[in-house]
């Protein structure tokens, strides 16, 4: 941890005379831009103080190497463009090139990130090796019950007895007989009602009132043999 620190404080050597100058110079003209000395020294790591920045770049522009603009009470430098090298028309063009070339490689490669992006979002929705696990266990759980549930009827064996038979015979005709019941007593009351009532405000009480009338599954049941008097439909189905 000490060495580190101790790299990390080293300081920046501090260029004098032609040095410092050259080192300015050479920025300005890299990167092309206004700077203000504050600005310079800063990027410089301190390379050069401020003071002997200012001086330096105010020394340049004398020369003609840079060129001095004022903006109120901020002095920009930038590097004089007549004393800077005039690109030639085929190094432009490789340029170009080079620029297209890099634009297309992006392009595939963003495709390609797309690709894998979808790859890797299936990949987090399939179930892991632990899950699957699970699943398969009870898979062949519910497997096992299904075979064991069929066994009886593999052997031919009546999974309902005669006198349970009989039993839902019986409590079927009593409730469908007492539901007819109710449904006759409800129909005559309900007539009895509604008879000064157009049909249109009769069917308005009815959804005020929540009545729920037969559903056409209803209606089919009625009509079906199971519905049909007289005598035991499980019992007739049976023989």
């Amino acid at each position: 941890m000490a060495t580190k620190s101790k790299a990390s404080d080293a300081k920046v050597p501090v260029l004098k005379g032609q040095e410092a100058e050259d080192r300015i110079l050479e920025y300005i003209k890299r990167m092309n831009r206004p700077f203000g000395a504050v600005d310079v020294a800063a990027n410089l790591k301190g390379a050069v103080p401020k003071t002997a920045t200012q001086k330096i770049l105010v020394a340049l522009a004398e020369k003609g190497e840079v060129v001095q603009k004022t903006y109120g009470k901020t002095t920009f430098f930038v590097a004089n463009q007549a004393n800077l090298e005039d690109m030639p028309a085929e190094k432009l063009k490789a340029l170009e090139d080079e620029y297209k070339a890099i634009e297309e490689t992006n392009k595939s490669l963003a495709i390609e990130v797309k690709n894998a992006n979808t790859d890797l979002l299936k990949l987090k929705a399939m179930p892991t090796d632990k899950e699957l696990k699970v699943q398969l266990s009870e898979t062949a759980s519910l497997v096992h019950k299904s075979v064991m549930h069929l066994e009886p009827l593999r052997a031919g064996t009546s999974l309902v007895s005669s006198e349970d038979l009989a039993l839902l015979d019986t409590e079927w005709t009593k409730w469908r007989s007492e539901w007819v019941k109710r449904k006759r007593i409800f129909n005559t009351f309900w007539a009895l009602a509604t008879d000064a009532l157009p049909p249109a405000e009769a069917r308005e009480l009815s959804e005020e009132l929540g009545i729920e009338t037969d559903t056409g599954e209803h209606a089919t049941l009625e009509k079906s043999a199971l519905c049909v008097p007289p005598g035991s439909i499980l019992g007739k189905r049976r023989r």
